[in-house]
């Protein structure tokens, strides 16, 4: 299920993430969907939805960092 926009996105990805890291999140978790839609190219018995959840957080984790409860910027 692709997320029109952020305010879509569940509660745990809206409280914990700055705006720009939940649209990075949004577009990383819809590109997955699509790519991911063939159980094949899925880990063996991960779901199409947590794949890309997944794949969302790493793309999150490629531009943003946690310090301490907070998501800031990677580097700032």
């Amino acid at each position: 299920m692709p997320y029109d926009r952020n305010a879509d996105l569940p509660r745990s990805v809206r409280d914990s993430l700055p705006k720009d890291a939940q649209t990075i999140y949004r577009k990383a978790f819809n590109n997955a969907w699509a790519q991911y839609r063939q159980r094949d190219k899925r880990r063996a018995g991960s779901s199409r939805e947590e794949t890309a959840h997944r794949v969302a957080w790493a793309a999150v984790k490629g531009a943003y960092e946690k310090r301490g409860d907070r998501w800031v910027k990677a580097g700032a």
